[in-house]
């Protein structure tokens, strides 16, 4: 799959002279502004710049013109939003920062501000380029090439990223990293006893599947990433709104975070036995579609009656799980767009995750902190497990009530990890639903820089 890679935006050197970009802060206006000629004074004064976030100003020189960027407070957040703003407000050009203050946020802000999902326009978009240092490239290049690679994965529609497409993405991941790839696909599903993926995309012309991908060193920490890879959901029988359909190509958008990842490890080479599995469907409506009422034996040998066929991620998540857990590794993390749930509880912006591992919930805080990567904890209640039982089956898919539904999906999904497994569950949006500097409207990757960041601490 072609993706915009991050070197057509950053880059280390130039035959050319770039532009140079100043940024000033609200504390350090006054500085530069005594510096100034009377001249220039006089224009920026005219301007009523004052370093205020997002705003910019090109100051008259006698050999060339000083360009200032306002960086309002100066902290890493509004840094980065100010170079991303920047990099769409400046003409077409070659720029640079003109020294290293905070260089990574800089060239962070301005590779997000310039990422535009074009496969489909007939212009293209040419991006501002940014020349910033070795050092700086490759600490940041393979962060964000994994980003852009999880939006476009996203942003794709489903008619190019079904699960037969989204298989063929993983493989191409693996020969570029020199790791293994599998599929179990359509009715081998069964004879191995993934009934609950293939139930969910048996209707779908798009044959259901298990994508499997491993790399690394046998003898490193086992770390396995699960994705939930619903390329299209309808609803199923029990059939979404108009309104809901919508942006239901994003419905991958745990399979493609859960790819986006596996790449920043692969390719800074972190130290760690890696395993991804993604099952991938289409949740579609047909004759032969899985009904409410029905009852499917997962591959852990739980039966589970389904009270509703628009809680399909959990069904195809739980037989991924349980094979994870066969290889139990040190550590084990989910990525799904789940529950509607969690994004009353959290709104789109912040993910939150589900662990009773309380050592791992305090470091991956302090590594959203670190890293401005909005997401936060939250309770495995057993409280709410009677919300799950059925009295028919062992479980059912679905909570009573209206109410913790983003609870009872993890722990619905909790169920099927081993005790001894360090697991992480997140729900997460993988949607901007309007135009910010960093992200335009569209697929979004949330968590996975600092989760990437976490795993390079443990692993590097």
């Amino acid at each position: 799959m072609n993706f915009q890679p991050v070197d057509n935006i950053l880059i280390t050197s130039s035959d050319h002279t770039p532009n140079t970009i100043q940024c000033i802060s609200k504390s350090s206006f006054d500085d530069a502004f005594v510096a100034l000629t009377t001249t220039q004074q006089q224009w920026v004064t005219n301007q009523d710049f004052k370093g205020k976030s997002n705003t910019l100003i090109r100051i008259p020189g006698d050999s060339s013109d000083a360009i200032w960027l306002g960086v309002g407070e100066a902290d890493s957040v509004s840094i980065r939003n100010a170079s991303a703003w920047a990099s769409q407000q400046l003409p077409a050009g070659l720029y640079k920062y003109d020294d290293d203050f905070c260089q990574f946020e800089q060239a962070y802000g301005w590779a997000l501000g310039q990422y535009e999902f074009d496969r489909y326009l007939e212009k293209k978009h040419v991006p501002n380029r940014l020349v910033i240092s070795d050092e700086a490239m490759n600490e940041l290049g393979n962060i964000i090439n994994g980003l852009f690679l999880t939006r476009d994965l996203i942003n794709t529609p489903t008619n190019d990223m079904g699960p037969e497409q989204l298989a063929e993405v993983a493989k191409e991941l693996a020969i570029e990293y020199g790791a293994n790839f599998s599929q179990v696909l359509d009715e081998e599903l069964l004879d191995k006893g993934y009934r609950t993926i293939y139930a969910v995309g048996m209707a779908a012309e798009n044959r259901p599947r298990l994508i499997e991908l491993t790399w690394g060193n046998e003898d490193a920490p086992a770390v396995t990433l699960v994705g939930k890879g619903v390329c299209f959901d309808s609803g199923g029988l029990d059939i979404k709104p108009a309104s809901s359909m919508r942006i239901m190509k994003k419905d991958m958008g745990g399979g493609a975070h859960t790819l986006g990842l596996a790449s920043m490890i692969m390719a800074n080479n972190l130290n760690v036995n890696l395993r991804v599995l993604v099952p991938a469907v289409e949740n579609s409506i047909s004759d032969n579609a899985f009904r409410p009422g029905d009852i499917i034996k997962t591959y852990k040998g739980t039966t589970v009656e389904i009270d509703n066929t628009d809680a399909e991620g959990r069904l195809i998540l739980c037989d991924a799980l349980a094979l994870a857990c066969e290889q139990p590794p040190e550590l084990l993390i989910d990525f799904a767009t789940l529950t509607g749930a969690a994004r009353v509880a959290m709104g789109p912006d912040v993910v939150p995750y589900f662990t009773d591992d309380k050592k791992l919930a305090a470091e991956l805080y302090q590594h959203s902190e670190k890293c401005h990567d909005p997401m936060w904890p939250m309770p495995l209640y057993k409280g709410y497990e009677k919300d799950l039982k059925s009295p028919v089956a062992d479980m059912s898919n679905m909570g009573k009530g209206p109410f913790g539904g983003a609870i009872t999906a993890g722990l619905f999904l909790k169920h099927f990890v081993d005790e001894s497994v360090s697991w992480v569950h997140f729900d997460l949006y993988g949607w901007n639903s309007s135009k910010k500097p960093t992200c335009p409207e569209g697929g979004q990757s949330m968590a996975i820089h600092g989760v990437y960041n976490l795993l390079s601490d443990r692993y590097k």
